[in-house]
Parts: structure tokens; C-alpha cells; sequence
């Protein structure tokens, strides 16, 4: 573990403090904090942060809700469970690359994609011969980019808040209702008090790699139009601008943004852990 992960972060972290750009091979020595002054006073790197944190804001609460209301559907029993949990489960075991495609050429396409499909669809229903073929990539482009990961992060929202509610001590809820508790009342004041600290584990364990995410950005908009997050732009920096120098710097901000996600949502499992104990 240490040589396959600390190693490595211990030369990004010594590359960060150096000047040393690929397309200057003659400029290379100790540049200090030179870097992280750059990488702070860039504007992209600037935007990139308010774009990751709009991004995975809006993923992790939008997948919350979500994946609460699935897992309260799936609570319940009903005949064919198994398959519809199995369908519900499939987004979260699609290769994120796949999953950017799949929305990027199926459902966005201006020409056959699934969305301006069924907008052809419905005008037609009202006898319109020019049906609506926005380009949503383009028009809304930040917008694609969270609706695919939501899509592909709401599974995991679910199948950890059911975890949860299949925890629930059922004897106090059948109390709750015998004492005239309506179904609201037991979810208000039983069953979300006690999802809370999943509620907290999900959400925290979905920024963590909400924040990294990079397939999406690459995949569907290549980082244009104001969707570049920050493992993009320290993809650019790299591999555009050939300046390991600050795309180390950069990477060195991501990892510590990162860890202390990391460090709320190991103490949320802690707590977890230590209640059911």
C-alpha cells in the first residue's frame, strides 16, 4: 500500500514545489511555492473549483432524494423485488466511460438521441411538422453532465439508505402504528432520525468521488462551455500544457480536498459503526 500510493503522492508533492515544464527541458529547478501561487491565481483553476463544487453539490443531493424514495419503494414488498432492485442497481455497475457514452450518443444526440426522440414524438401526437432539436450538450451542458451522474450515483444512494431502513427496529414502528401514527408521522419522527447518519455516510462517500470524477467531463463535453472540473484541469495543465510542475501543484490540492471528505466520511462510518455496536 505504501508503495502504490504514498510513494506516488510524495513525488507529486516534490514535483509541485519545482519548475519543470516539458516544452522548456533546459528550465528545470526548485520554483518553491511559485506553483501553488500560479495554480490559485489562475482563473480556470478558479472556475474549476466553483464547477466541481456546483457539480457535486447538486450530483450528491439530487442522488440523495432520489435514492431515498427508491429505497422506501423497495422497503416494501411486492412481487417481482428482486428484478426491479437488480434493474434499479444496474446504472452503478455500468464502466463509468460506458455510461458517459450511452448518454452522450443515445439519450443526447440532436439527431437520434433518445430525448429529442420523444419530443418528436409528442409534437407529433398535436400535429406539429417542426418538432424541437435543441442540442442539450451545447445548451445546457453542465446540466448533461450532472444527469448522468446522478443517474449513475442514485444506486448507490439506494442500496446504502435501504441498508438502513432494513436496520430499523421494526417492533417500535409497529407500536408507532398501533398507537395511530400515520405513515408520515412514523417516517418524520422514526424512520428519517435513524437514516440520518447513513444519510450523512451516503452523502459524504458520494462527494468523495463525485469530487474526482473526470470520465463524464472528458467523455461528453471535454471540458468546455464551463463544465471542466478540477481533475480536468489538471488533466489540461499535464497533458495540454505539459507543466507537471503545476499540474502536480494542482493535483496536490485535489488529493487534499479529497482526504478531508475522506476524514468526515470515515468518522460518519466510525459513529455508524459504534450505534450498532
Amino acid at each position: 500500500m505504501i508503495v502504490v500510493t504514498q510513494l506516488p503522492f510524495v513525488g507529486t508533492l516534490v514535483i509541485s514545489f519545482m519548475r519543470w515544464n516539458a516544452l522548456e527541458p533546459g528550465d528545470r529547478g526548485f520554483a518553491g511555492l511559485a506553483n501553488y501561487r500560479a495554480a490559485f491565481t489562475d482563473p480556470a483553476l478558479r472556475s474549476a473549483i466553483v464547477t466541481t463544487v456546483v457539480l457535486t453539490a447538486s450530483v450528491v443531493l439530487v442522488s440523495l432524494v432520489l435514492g431515498l424514495g427508491l429505497a422506501l419503494l423497495l422497503d416494501r414488498p411486492f412481487r417481482g423485488r428482486g428484478v426491479v432492485r437488480t434493474m434499479l442497481i444496474a446504472p452503478f455497475l455500468v464502466v463509468p466511460v460506458a455510461s458517459a457514452l450511452l448518454w452522450k450518443h443515445a439519450i443526447y444526440n440532436a439527431s437520434y438521441g433518445l430525448v429529442n426522440g420523444s419530443l418528436t414524438w409528442i409534437w407529433s401526437l398535436f400535429g406539429s411538422s417542426h418538432p424541437p432539436q435543441p442540442d442539450w450538450m451545447s445548451s445546457l451542458p453542465l446540466m448533461s453532465v450532472e444527469a448522468s451522474l446522478v443517474w449513475q450515483w442514485t444506486p448507490f444512494m439506494m442500496l446504502i439508505l435501504l441498508a438502513g431502513l432494513q436496520s430499523r427496529p421494526m417492533d417500535v414502528v409497529e407500536a408507532a402504528r398501533v398507537d395511530g401514527a400515520s405513515t408520515w408521522q412514523v417516517f418524520r419522527y422514526l424512520t428519517f432520525p435513524h437514516l440520518r447518519r447513513y444519510l450523512e455516510l451516503a452523502a459524504l462517500l458520494g462527494s468523495v468521488y463525485v469530487v474526482q470524477n473526470f470520465d463524464a467531463v472528458f467523455t461528453l463535453t471535454s471540458g468546455s462551455l464551463g463544465t471542466a472540473n478540477l481533475p480536468y484541469t489538471v488533466y489540461e495543465t499535464f497533458y495540454e500544457g505539459h507543466d507537471y510542475g503545476q499540474a502536480s501543484a494542482e493535483g496536490v490540492v485535489v488529493v487534499v480536498c479529497s482526504i478531508v471528505l475522506a476524514t468526515f466520511a470515515l468518522r460518519s462510518v466510525s459513529s455508524l459503526l459504534r450505534e450498532e455496536s
